[in-house]
């Protein structure tokens, strides 16, 4: 009788052991599956979700290493206290196993999956506009800080999303992102200290950043933290226009462009990229607004007021002059016929120009450049300043700037 209870009171300590090892398996597994299932493309994120599958992101090495430890300790200390041989070996294969979900789980929590699709570009190289393989009518992000000048061919970016650099002494971080066309710079550095970012994901079609330093989590499109201890700040906006190379290239001959990553130039985007992208599934419903989810649209905001101009509408119309919140601007297609730019109209009527004259004045007759400049005439070495505005195709724009007004001239 004795025996029979003994061996009850073991049977049931194995299948305790067994219950317990496969809890921890599978919490080590949860920590990988469930931020892999929320944060990934073409499926909407939910903002709970998105914080909790975050939350495991974080939190996930340190749980799954609790359970790999815990595993392991019980596999040893219970090796040999488990009577029967046919028992003993089937528990130990079952904890054996259970112990390598465990670890393999622990050891991909630590993988950035995002970063092993899309490479990061460390360390960043540039060349001469003459070196640079780039093709006149390529799109390039161009930044100029002070006297220094430089090109980011966005079929570049669009693969590697985050470049961290520094132009003219001044830090900056570059980010693409191909599924909503939406390429920004921000100012890395928040409380005095600079940050330096790393592709973290998707929400809702738009790319997320994640720091290194405080492990929070940024939109892309907004610069604002939504997850981690930087959560509610927002980077500053660096001033960037989206030109094509040879518009670029005349502008600034002596800036510098980007190189291409030589290892991962076969897995770079090809033209005509958007073509594809456009056919995607959009995760923002945008039927209410009559406007497809993937129609361009050129985004500005002015003292908090935004309005989108439809991208075709701009190039169609070669010049538009408008208000955004009471603002007189203009908005100015570049000689190469695709470039745009947005200034602040300074109270003045322009109609369309020709050639590098690409506006002219009704007041003065004068001539204005695409750099916004007049270059004869009375108004002759007076500037327009410039406003930022970015590309967004409009489910992007319309999800993070609700109260949107748009363009219908």
């Amino acid at each position: 009788m004795a025996q029979v209870l003994e061996e009850q009171r073991v049977g049931t300590r194995t299948w305790l052991w067994l219950a317990l090892g496969l809890g921890c398996a599978l919490v080590s597994a949860a920590c990988v599956w469930i931020p892999m299932h929320v944060i990934r493309p073409f499926r909407p994120q939910d903002p709970t979700a998105l914080t909790v599958a975050l939350w495991f992101h974080d939190a996930g090495p340190w749980i799954s290493g609790l359970c790999v430890a815990w595993l392991v300790a019980v596999t040893i200390w219970s090796w040999k206290r488990v009577a029967g041989g046919l028992r003993r070996l089937w528990f130990r294969i079952a904890m054996i196993s259970l112990c390598m979900i465990a670890i393999a789980g622990a050891c991909l929590t630590h993988v950035n999956i995002f970063e092993k699709m899309f490479h990061p570009y460390d360390a960043p190289a540039f060349g001469s506009a003459d070196t640079v393989p780039v093709a006149p009518d390529d799109r390039v992000l161009a930044v100029r800080l002070g006297e220094h000048a430089r090109a980011y061919p966005i079929l570049t970016m669009g693969y590697h999303h985050i470049v961290n650099d520094t132009v003219g002494g001044v830090p900056i971080t570059v980010t693409y992102c191909t599924l909503c066309h939406t390429g920004l710079v921000w100012d890395p550095v928040v409380d005095g200290k600079r940050l330096h970012f790393r592709l973290a994901g998707i929400n809702n079609g738009n790319a997320l950043m994640r720091d290194e330093e405080t492990h929070s989590v940024w939109q892309q499109s907004t610069g604002e933290a939504i997850f981690g201890p930087l959560k509610g700040r927002h980077l500053n906006l660096i001033h960037s226009s989206e030109l094509t190379f040879a518009l670029w290239r005349k502008e600034q001959p002596q800036g510098d462009v980007l190189k291409p990553d030589a290892p991962y130039v076969p897995e770079y985007e090809k033209k005509g990229w958007e073509s594809y992208v456009e056919k995607t599934p959009a995760m923002v419903d945008t039927k209410k607004s009559g406007i497809g989810p993937h129609q361009l649209m050129l985004g500005v905001t002015v003292a908090g007021k935004n309005k989108a101009y439809p991208i075709d509408s701009i190039l169609a119309a070669k010049l538009i002059q408008d208000q955004v919140a009471d603002s007189p601007v203009v908005v100015v297609v570049g000689s190469d016929g695709a470039s745009i730019r947005v200034f602040e109209a300074a109270e003045l009527t322009f109609a369309r120009g020709e050639g590098d004259r690409v506006m002219q004045d009704a007041e003065t007759g004068s001539g204005w450049n695409f750099q916004g400049c007049a270059v004869d005439g009375k108004l002759a070495g007076r500037c327009l300043k410039e406003i930022d505005a970015n590309k967004d195709y409009w489910f992007d724009w319309m999800n993070h700037h609700p109260e949107t007004a748009v363009f219908r001239g």
